[in-house]
């Protein structure tokens, strides 16, 4: 059953179109993506969704609720993490927990949100004195605080050291197996990957494909690359004229293969026959990058 359904969705800002014609469901109790470069218009779509923005073409529905003529009704069922959140400098970290806790019918433990974030000695904080990632946590927690349905993520581990982003993605999956579904918005590749069930591509305001992460690797391929250091000098021909090898390149001292099929194999059997070890091998396979790559004709990060 979809929790979140989008047909058709339009926005405009004046003669420019931020969404146009994106379409998707969005399945109970999965993590739903959203994946795309910044100015993509991912941002405005969720911001629809949440009934911030009114769409100018379309229809949504959020638990059966229209974001539009509810808002109400949808705040008790929807929780936001935004791009961008500020809270009044001297409230203090407990204190907005307080608070947030106050608008809900049935909330969560704020204490043991603020302690799975490993925010506890911020307790007393005050929002100015918290860094760039500890804010983000906080706008995480304050956003799971209303016991929610469905919990919109924007750039969620945005300014997150390493270990702080994987703790926010172990929360993200346990509440998700208490059933919640979560619309998460990223350009972080790995997040995808890691915690999406799903993901919609969307591109310049329009939705390219919509598939789980293993389905958008498949429509690139099998594609592999085998990375190595040759003990000695070798005619590249050994390697191109064997039927899994598409390309050999040079890039100073290394040697880089791309291939389907069991490349490793016929690549390091080939350079054996000739006495030559492949040194500091690495085999890589086909990645989301690399699909988003294929899908929209660039990098994300541009």
């Amino acid at each position: 059953m979809a929790i979140i359904e989008v047909d058709r969705l339009v926005k405009r800002y004046g003669d420019r179109t931020t969404v146009n014609g994106v379409s998707f469901a969005v399945e109970r109790g999965e993590i739903f993506g959203i994946l795309g470069p910044n100015g993509a218009g991912k941002t405005t779509t969720v911001e629809c969704i949440e009934g911030l923005r009114t769409p100018d073409g379309g229809a949504i529905r959020v638990v059966g609720i229209d974001p539009q003529r509810d808002t109400r009704e949808l705040r008790q069922l929807l929780g936001a993490q935004l791009q961008e959140s500020e809270l009044p400098d001297k409230l203090k970290v407990g204190e907005a927990m307080e608070l947030y806790s106050s608008f809900y019918r049935d909330p969560l433990d704020w204490r043991q949100l603020i302690s799975a974030l490993r925010l506890n000695d911020k307790i007393g904080a005050q929002f100015r004195r918290l860094s760039g990632g500890q804010k983000q946590r906080l706008s995480v927690a304050l956003a799971m605080v209303g016991n929610p349905k469905v919990v919109v993520l924007d750039e969620l581990t945005t300014g997150l050291d390493p270990q702080a982003r994987r703790d926010v993605w172990d929360l993200v999956e346990e509440i998700r197996d208490r059933g919640v579904t979560i619309l998460l918005v990223t350009h972080f590749m790995e997040e995808a990957e890691r915690l999406c069930d799903r993901i919609a591509v969307i591109d310049a305001g329009r939705l390219v494909a919509l598939d789980t992460p293993a389905g958008l690797i498949a429509k690139v391929g099998d594609r592999q690359r085998v990375r190595f250091r040759p003990t000695a000098p070798f005619d590249h021909a050994l390697l191109t004229e064997l039927p899994e090898v598409t390309s050999v390149e040079q890039a100073g001292g290394r040697i880089v293969v791309t291939g389907t099929g069991n490349l490793l194999l016929a690549v390091t059997t080939t350079l054996a026959r000739h006495q030559i070890v492949a040194a500091d091998l690495r085999i890589e396979q086909t990645t989301l990058d690399d699909a988003f790559v294929a899908l929209t004709g660039r990098p994300i990060t541009d």
